[in-house]
């Protein structure tokens, strides 16, 4: 079968044509893909940060210590399991799964590569796409916190539960950030299917700006020419699957480990799963959103047959272990941020930015059609209305001191009582008599008295 043939993007009319076998090998090697990254990231992230604390890490059990994580999985699985007498016990025991499998259900919708033969089938390297595919995403990325939420609350404890609120308030924080920066995606591709947002990825489709008779080309990638979406949308990402700096529903220093504390064993493991599995496929998503899906990146794309055959899920792999690292390389890094920090930052910054440059997209677009006069007429006005709003946007004036008097003036009747506002201590009736009482101290010497 030739390269050419097979390098072809898939369409949604190449999915639902698999037979039952090649649909059921697909999900059994999605899922195995989602356990091994998980072990594999787990272990990632033990080397990678000690050797950012200049330690060795896991390096016993196998070779570079490679078997660490199934030794960990094994003894946890050994563990005893304890169920907290006041918990609700169909709930806490169903919480782990709710997570794991919302994270794996994201891999379903995710392009490896294009269309390949397996076992002489036709198929594209996807198990599945829908025209809504991102829409699944999103749904999935918001039932998982739902295991987290749950899990706190069916625990019947306390720190628990306020994990599991945290988790709440910062899906609702970050899922807003989220969903706004994918909007600028689906307005550039002009689709919300996966196989076609990296379709429209490709350098075919880029388009060409015209710069006073410069006909550059814009670039192909969305983390380039959406550079904001693609920021904001990483950064609500991190908050997404509760990694730090943003990991404030576990909080181990002031939480006792959050939603988790009064889970052991297996329930353990899963909850611990589904955040390295969340990890593995939210870059996933991130790269086939951004950064190309699994085409080849540049120089590579040099070569006539680097998106063909097999090759793209080797670039897709290595764009999904880069982003991996920056998630190590934040936690390794970063402190964690105080909540009031956390809420200001999704709603006061990511918010408000997503908006205006969703807005600025939008305006973009719709003068793209336009002649070159009109358009620098167009972006003319606006910057000069941008230029008015700066200069003569009102300044906040500092609120007016009270003077001390003022202040004590206005304390609430019952207050605690004040000590002397002149700092003027008055002295103890107790020294005055220790001074009176004393003997002079100038007694004059005898006349027999003689120096020694």
């Amino acid at each position: 079968m030739r390269l050419d043939y097979l390098a072809q993007d898939p369409t949604l009319a190449d999915f639902g044509q698999d037979t039952w076998w090649l649909v059921l090998l697909k999900v059994v090697l999605a899922f195995v893909f989602a356990v091994l990254a998980t072990l594999l990231g787990v272990w990632f992230e033990r080397r990678v940060v000690g050797r950012m604390q200049v330690r060795p890490g896991p390096n016993q059990v196998g070779p570079f210590g490679l078997l660490q994580t199934l030794a960990d999985g094994l003894k946890m699985a050994f563990k005893e399991d304890i169920l907290p007498k006041a918990s609700d016990k169909v709930v806490f025991f169903f919480a782990p799964t709710i997570s794991v499998i919302s994270a794996v259900t994201v891999i379903s919708v995710i392009p490896f590569g294009p269309m390949v033969s397996i076992f002489g089938e036709r198929t594209p390297l996807q198990v599945t796409d829908v025209p809504v595919a991102v829409l699944v995403i999103l749904a999935c990325s918001s039932m998982g916190i739902y295991g987290i939420v749950l899990g706190g609350w069916a625990s019947g404890s306390t720190y628990p539960l306020l994990g599991g609120l945290r988790s709440s308030a910062q899906m609702i924080s970050y899922e807003v950030a989220m969903g706004l920066s994918i909007v600028a995606v689906f307005m550039t591709a002009g689709t919300m299917s996966t196989s076609g947002i990296v379709a429209a990825q490709s350098g075919n489709s880029a388009a060409s700006w015209d710069i006073f008779g410069w006909h550059p080309t814009a670039p192909s990638w969305y983390a380039i020419l959406l550079l904001p979406s693609f920021i904001i949308f990483f950064i609500a990402v991190v908050g997404e699957t509760n990694r730090a700096p943003f990991d404030l529903p576990e909080a181990e220093s002031e939480l006792v480990a959050g939603f988790m504390t009064e889970y052991s064993s297996l329930k353990f493991a899963l909850f611990m799963l589904s955040e390295y599995v969340a990890m593995v496929s939210m870059s996933a998503v991130t790269v086939t959103l951004f950064l190309g899906g699994w085409r080849a990146p540049w120089p590579i794309t040099f070569w006539d047959g680097a998106n063909s055959g097999w090759w793209p899920l080797l670039w897709f792999l290595g764009k999904v272990v880069l982003l991996v690292f920056v998630f190590v390389w934040l936690r390794g890094t970063l402190p964690r941020l105080r909540y009031d920090q956390f809420m200001r930052f999704g709603w006061k910054v990511l918010l408000p930015i997503n908006l205006v440059w969703i807005l600025a997209l939008a305006g973009i677009r719709s003068v793209d059609g336009r002649g070159a006069t009109d358009r620098w007429i167009i972006f003319g006005v606006v910057l000069l209305v941008l230029l008015l709003i700066v200069l003569f946007w009102p300044s906040r004036k500092p609120e007016p001191t009270e003077t001390l008097q003022q202040q004590v003036r206005n304390r609430p009747t019952g207050s605690f009582p004040l000590p002397p506002m002149d700092l003027q201590v008055p002295p103890s009736p107790r020294l005055k008599r220790a001074v009176a009482e004393r003997e002079p101290a100038n007694v004059v010497a005898g006349a027999d008295e003689k120096e020694v």
